[in-house]
C-alpha cells in the first residue's frame, strides 16, 4: 500500500516536471518561429534599436540621479538657511534635515526606477510591506521615534536644560531621533530612550528663571530661637544673590528628637541656586557658634536606675 502511494507520488512529480519542460520548449519554439519571419538585417536593426532605447533610459536615469542630488543639496542648504534665520533649535534642526533628505532620496529612487521602465507600483508595494514588517520588528524603536517627535513638537525640555527624568539628573546635550543624551553633574553621559521620556515624569529645573532654596537648620534645646532667626535674617540680607521678592520665609519647623529645627526658604536666580545653597550652609556653621547657638547632632541619653 505504501509502495503504491510512493510510486503514485513519483509519477505525479515526473509528470509535472515533464509538463514544465514541454511548456518551456513550446515557448522557445514560438520565439524561434516568430524571429524566423525577420531577416538578419532586420534582427540586427531591432537589437540596435532596443539597445539605443535602453541606453537612453540609462542616460535618463543618470541625469535624474545627478540633478536629484544637486536639488537635494540645494534644498538642504535653503532649509538650513531658513532655520538659521528663524533661529530654530539645534535638536529640531537636525531632525528636520535628516527627515527631508531621506524623503527626497526615496522619491529620487522611485523616479530613477520609473525612468528605467520598471513598474514603480510593485516597488512601492514592496517598500510598504517591508515597512510594515520592519515596523513590527522594531516596535520599541518606533515608540522611541514617536517620542522624539513629541519632544521636539511640545518641547518639555531643550538642549542646555538641566532635567531630572528616569532616575537620572543632568544637562541635556543632544535630542536625537530615538534617544536623549544628558551629561550628569559628575560628567557621565547618559543615553535615555525618548519613548519613556515622552510618557514619563520630567523635572525641568531650567524652565523657570528663579528657584526657591530650602534649608533646615537645627539648634539645641535651650538655645534662643529669636537669636537664631535674627542671625539667619542678617545672613540672608547680606547676600545680594538672594532676591527680595518673593520674600524670604523663616519659621520654627519642628521639635525634633535632638534639635529644634528652623526652616528657611529663599528665592534666587536659576544660575545661583547651588552657590547660594552651599555658601549659606558654610556661613551658618560659622555664625551660629559666635552667637551662642549650638548645632546639635543625633544623640541618645541612657539612664541607669539601681533596683
Amino acid at each position: 500500500m505504501l509502495f503504491n502511494q510512493l510510486l503514485a507520488t513519483e509519477v505525479a512529480d515526473s509528470t509535472s516536471q515533464n509538463l514544465d519542460i514541454e511548456k518551456t520548449v513550446s515557448s522557445f519554439a514560438k520565439l524561434v518561429e516568430s524571429l524566423s519571419k525577420y531577416s538578419t538585417d532586420e534582427l540586427i536593426g531591432m537589437a540596435v534599436e532596443e539597445i539605443v532605447k535602453f541606453g537612453f533610459k540609462i542616460l535618463l536615469a543618470i541625469a535624474i540621479f545627478l540633478i536629484g542630488k544637486w536639488l537635494i543639496k540645494k534644498i538642504d542648504f535653503l532649509i538650513t538657511k531658513l532655520m538659521d534665520k528663524r533661529k530654530v533649535e539645534i535638536s529640531l534642526r537636525t531632525f528636520l534635515r535628516s527627515f527631508i533628505k531621506i524623503t527626497l532620496n526615496f522619491l529620487m529612487i522611485i523616479f530613477i526606477i520609473g525612468a528605467l521602465g520598471i513598474n514603480t507600483s510593485s516597488f512601492i508595494a514592496l517598500f510598504a510591506s517591508a515597512g510594515v514588517a520592519i515596523g513590527m520588528a522594531l516596535s520599541g524603536t518606533l515608540q522611541n521615534f514617536a517620542g522624539g517627535i513629541m519632544i521636539l513638537v511640545f518641547k518639555p525640555y531643550k538642549v542646555g536644560d538641566f532635567i531630572e527624568a528616569q532616575g537620572y539628573m543632568g544637562i541635556v546635550k543632544e535630542i536625537q531621533i530615538v534617544n536623549t543624551i544628558i551629561n550628569t553633574p559628575d560628567n557621565k553621559i547618559i543615553i535615555i530612550p525618548n519613548g519613556g521620556l515622552s510618557t514619563g515624569i520630567i523635572n525641568n529645573y531650567s524652565k523657570e528663571t528663579i528657584r526657591r532654596v530650602d534649608w533646615t537648620f537645627g539648634i539645641a534645646y535651650g538655645n534662643d530661637y529669636d537669636t537664631a532667626k535674627a542671625t539667619l535674617l542678617k545672613l540672608i540680607e547680606n547676600d545680594s544673590r538672594i532676591l527680595k521678592e518673593p520674600e524670604t520665609f523663616i519659621a520654627l519647623h519642628s521639635l525634633g528628637d535632638s534639635s529644634v529645627n528652623i526652616v528657611v526658604r529663599a528665592w534666587v536666580k536659576q544660575e545661583n541656586y547651588w552657590d547660594v545653597y552651599f555658601h549659606m550652609n558654610e556661613l551658618v556653621y560659622k555664625e551660629f557658634p559666635r552667637n551662642n547657638l549650638s548645632i546639635p547632632f543625633p544623640q541618645m541619653d541612657v539612664h541607669i536606675h539601681n533596683s
